[in-house]
């Protein structure tokens, strides 16, 4: 009788620490893993949203620095009628070949239109030609102007077999802002 009795006590207690071991197991997949999960992804949010703060704080101690960059590109953007600004474009780049000394050759714009229509820009592609002296100074008086210009690209290749006159390609891209329909 004893020997059955450690028998039945022997599988109850193995039924009690199969039962245990299953209901461990379909917590640690149930309960366990998907809080481990959470956790993880709200570190992940609680670092991101960190980070857009600080980008945030950033961007206020930096405001006043913005508004004025804004506000001066925005007054030296192109006018919103094409004829005026091309020309006002054309007129710039003589200024800037005349200063510098470089002898443009071509310039062919194109207008794009913006994505949300509040802007347009005027793309040049610029040929001009020169030394690499003056070809230098063109390019910081296009860069530095106060035209609201950007450089794209700019191609510099040699002319001659002793590398005194060059050709220069740019494309620069000017913007012009279109009036706020009210």
């Amino acid at each position: 009788m004893e020997g059955k009795m450690k028998i039945e006590n022997r599988q109850q207690v193995l039924v009690v620490a199969t039962i245990a071991v299953v209901a461990l197991f379909f917590c640690d997949r149930i309960v366990f893993e998907p809080l481990a999960q959470w956790w993880k992804a709200r570190q992940t949010q609680v670092v991101k949203l960190r980070q857009e703060v600080n980008n945030g704080r950033m961007l206020i101690r930096r405001e006043a620095t913005l508004h004025d960059r804004w506000n001066q590109m925005s007054t030296n953007t192109l006018p919103a009628n094409t004829s005026m600004a091309e020309q006002e474009v054309l007129k710039a780049f003589d200024g800037w070949s005349q200063d510098s000394g470089a002898n443009v050759t071509s310039i062919m714009p194109q207008w794009k239109s913006g994505d949300q229509q509040d802007y347009k820009t005027l793309d040049c592609r610029v040929e001009a030609s020169g030394d690499l002296a003056t070809l230098c100074r063109f390019i910081y008086d296009v860069e530095k102007g106060p035209m609201a210009l950007r450089l794209e690209s700019l191609s510099l290749n040699t002319r001659d077999d002793m590398g005194q006159q060059f050709t220069l390609d740019l494309q620069v891209s000017a913007l012009a802002l279109t009036p706020q329909k009210q």
